[in-house]
């Protein structure tokens, strides 16, 4: 039986001897660093322009730094083991502020969908970055982070698999047909010997997918479901303890829904209102995450998980307060790895080369030995 308590948070690889292992050994980029830059705006731009397009959003200014008392930063797993970047910030002031380098925006935006005065259906989308210091720095993971968080405002009777389900299609969509034009506008991405990127999405179920490998890790079913069932998938239900006892990944309990029963199959509950898109990256064969997302806590659902993660303190804070009180609205949002999806449609080895940051010279070395050449 594999440690599946180990495996329940963190990318997986924790060795750069494994990194060396992992990366492949007869890679050649099929776009030079100038082609892939301009590729991949071209793909940043089409995806921001209809992601807004097909989930009514409009784009805004998104903050880096948070204060610390807000409760609004993002703590990424329920363990707590992933902390911020903090600092006094203030010249001048009698008490500095205490600040925070935000580590993910899942929390501001949906008190911000009131900030800009949004209605049912409508929504918003930035253009975020931020600094996650405790990754272990591989292939596809590095300290900075770009996403296109975005949220959206539902109401009650919205809140559904239905929903979450025709939002995940359109989302797929916007990303496949960013990669067809791509493909379209640079011919050198036809060039390798890679299959295309699926047009269709599938949707599983966590239970379903531990009732499949029972016997496996969170991160070895997810890599055997894109590998050997279907390339590109949605896991629903990510947060919820499963029938083996454990969850699927350790998500936080402040945000997404992972507790609210949906699913009823042969006599079995299942839970949860949230979920990831994973595709298989036939340039490292291996399992990639592209967006986390899911419908998000109401006041009775925030307080059940809190309680079930025994992290009810934190329903002092601001944020908390503010779902408590319906002083923020109800709403389904998400994040989408820009490098991330940059790296699996411009079909990159290593996610330095289309995002530019701080690596290890373990690693840099170990690129350079496999002809991977990451930006500086």
């Amino acid at each position: 039986m594999a440690d599946k308590t180990a495996d329940l948070a963190g990318p997986g690889i924790s060795t750069y001897e494994e990194v060396d292992k992992i990366l492949p050994h007869d890679y050649k980029a099929l776009l030079s660093p100038k082609d892939r830059m301009k590729a991949l705006y071209k793909i940043k731009n089409f995806i921001e322009e209809n992601l807004c397009k097909e989930l009514n959003l409009f784009m805004v200014q998104v903050p880096l730094i948070v204060t610390k008392s807000s409760g609004v930063n993002d703590y990424l797993d329920r363990d707590g083991s992933r902390t911020p970047i903090d600092f006094p910030c203030g010249l001048g002031l009698e008490k500095r502020i205490e600040a925070q380098v935000v580590q993910a925006a899942t929390k501001w935006k949906r008190m911000a969908l009131k900030q800009f005065n949004c209605e049912v259906g409508e929504g918003i989308c930035t253009d975020m970055r931020a600094v996650r210091k405790d990754y272990f720095l591989d292939h596809d993971h590095s300290a900075y982070v770009d996403q296109w968080d975005w949220e959206r405002v539902i109401t009650n009777d919205m809140r559904n698999l239905d929903l979450l389900r025709n939002v995940v299609e359109k989302i797929w969509t916007v990303i496949y047909e960013a990669g067809q034009m791509a493909k379209k506008d640079f011919p050198g991405l036809n060039s390798g010997n890679y299959p295309d990127i699926p047009k269709e999405l599938k949707f599983f179920h966590a239970e379903e997918i531990l009732e499949r490998f029972p016997d496996l890790t969170r991160k070895q079913r997810e890599t055997k479901m894109v590998q050997e069932v279907y390339p590109a998938i949605f896991i629903i239900g990510i947060g919820y303890v499963l029938e083996d006892g454990y969850p699927h990944e350790m998500r936080a309990a402040d945000y997404d829904d992972w507790i609210t029963p949906t699913i009823n199959k042969n006599g079995k509950q299942y839970h949860g209102l949230n979920g990831d898109i994973l595709v298989w990256n036939p340039v490292t064969k291996r399992r990639h995450e592209l967006t986390s997302m899911g419908i998000r806590v109401t006041k009775e659902t925030l307080v059940q998980q809190l309680k079930e993660t025994k992290q009810e303190h934190m329903l002092e804070l601001p944020y908390h307060q503010a779902i408590l009180n319906d002083k923020i609205p109800l709403s389904i949002g998400g994040g989408i790895g820009q490098s991330r999806t940059f790296m699996y449609l411009l079909r990159t080895a290593h996610i330095g080369e289309v995002s530019t940051t701080v690596w290890p010279d373990t690693l840099k070395s170990i690129c350079k030995k496999k002809n991977i050449h990451i930006l500086e």
